[in-house]
């Protein structure tokens, strides 16, 4: 009996050779790109001293979402800063929000043109869900292959991982604005971009913010991945945990993502709340 083997596994291995070795310079470009992103971030957040910054986050707390979370953002915090790890505490920040940026950047546009055209979203959806249950090891491989070690792919990574929610909400937060919206808009002579900026992308921003909120936790989901292809911060503390079989430091590193994760959360959903 003959066994039929699809050599799928080939193609994509030729494929990546062929724009490892053809498109060297696009990828270099990117790579600088982010590099100086991912440094400018890392920069202004462990050049500010460690107290102000807390006060900045604390105070950003109490202005979105009270007082009883900013006691516990404090909290947090300090118990971050006690544990000596400020400084990785702020490089995994700046990975999270230099890849939410690329994200938002890319996956809002994307998700209006998905809005206007039904054709454009039968294509992209099945490639959103490709992206969201392939498992996150995965886009280490292409990533490594295209930037080398560092923190530049795992950001990379990190963005595919983390943007086909704001993709499908921005298309759906769009897509869910009353046809009697539009049409009284139109009535009163709107143009499309008025439409688009005025009504539709206000009135669809609760959802927005929701792929937002989803992408940031995607973000900081990947953190320990992104850690095995040299991408600093928490994840290196947490990983150094597992292979060093050091119980006690990887579950400082893990209780610093999540007192990060908590508070990122409850900022960003009290984003599409009125005050």
């Amino acid at each position: 009996m003959t066994v039929i083997s699809l050599p799928i596994g080939e193609v994509v291995e030729v494929a990546i050779d062929w724009m490892t070795k053809n498109l060297s310079g696009f990828f270099d470009i990117i790579k600088l790109i982010l590099l100086g992103v991912l440094n400018l971030f890392e920069g202004i957040f462990n050049g500010i001293p460690w107290f102000i910054m807390l006060g900045l986050i604390v105070l950003i707390c109490w202005l979105r979402v009270g007082k009883k979370e900013s006691i516990l953002a404090i909290i947090g915090l300090c118990l971050i800063y006690g544990m000596n790890l400020w400084s990785e505490t702020m490089e995994t920040l700046a990975l999270v929000l230099t890849a939410t940026f690329i994200a938002l950047a890319i996956g809002i546009p994307l998700g209006i043109w998905m809005a206007r055209s039904d054709k454009l979203d039968q294509i992209v959806r099945p490639i959103l869900d490709f992206m969201q249950t392939m498992p996150a090891f995965v886009y280490l491989i292409p990533a490594v292959y295209f930037f080398d070690l560092g923190q530049v792919p795992g950001a990379v990574a990190t963005v595919i991982f983390a943007m086909p929610p704001v993709v499908r909400l921005t298309s759906l937060g769009i897509r869910q604005v009353s046809k009697d919206v539009i049409e009284a808009s139109d009535s009163f002579g709107a143009t499309y971009k008025q439409k688009l900026f005025q009504v539709q992308i206000p009135l669809a921003m609760p959802t927005i913010l929701a792929g937002l909120n989803q992408t940031i936790m995607l973000s900081l989901s990947m953190v320990v991945i992104s850690s095995m292809i040299g991408g600093g911060g928490l994840g290196n503390v947490v990983l150094r945990g597992i292979t060093q079989m050091k119980v006690g430091e990887g579950f400082e590193g893990g209780l610093a993502v999540v007192i990060l994760a908590m508070i990122l959360d409850r900022v960003t959903q009290s984003l599409g709340k009125e005050k």
